[in-house]
């Protein structure tokens, strides 16, 4: 997987930019690619800073966890409700989400959408 460059050496180019260098020059010196080095001048333009953006993690769950009440009401209210019309519940409300996303807002609750028992195991013969 693709890491960041350090905070430091993105400092110590923006750094060399300052004090005169252009920035493929101060891309050259540092040993990175002058794309980066006209980047990270553009994010301290912008930003203040040439720290990288948080990389990774859950981007697309706060879609649906912000109307957890609505699913968890209608879940407590009629147990045995399908993904699909919790999808269309969801659409009622201005939240398209797949059916992939409301089955993972369950998994993450640990509540299994199972509609019978599990059935014991059998003693003879090995089920499937």
């Amino acid at each position: 997987m693709v890491r960041a460059l350090s905070a430091d050496l993105r400092d110590r180019v923006v750094a060399a930019i300052a004090s005169g260098l252009s920035r493929r020059q101060a891309a050259d010196r540092f040993g990175v690619s002058a794309a980066s080095a006209i980047r990270w001048q553009q994010l301290v333009t912008q930003q203040g800073t040439p720290k990288p953006q948080q990389q990774g993690g859950d981007r697309r769950s706060g879609k649906i966890e912000a109307r957890a009440d609505l699913i968890l009401d209608a879940y407590a209210a009629t147990p045995d409700i399908t993904l699909a019309e919790l999808q269309v519940l969801l659409a009622d409300h201005g939240t398209q989400v797949a059916l992939g996303t409301i089955w993972r807002f369950f998994d993450r609750r640990g509540i299994t959408r199972k509609k019978r028992r599990r059935m014991r195991a059998s003693r003879t013969v090995p089920t499937s």
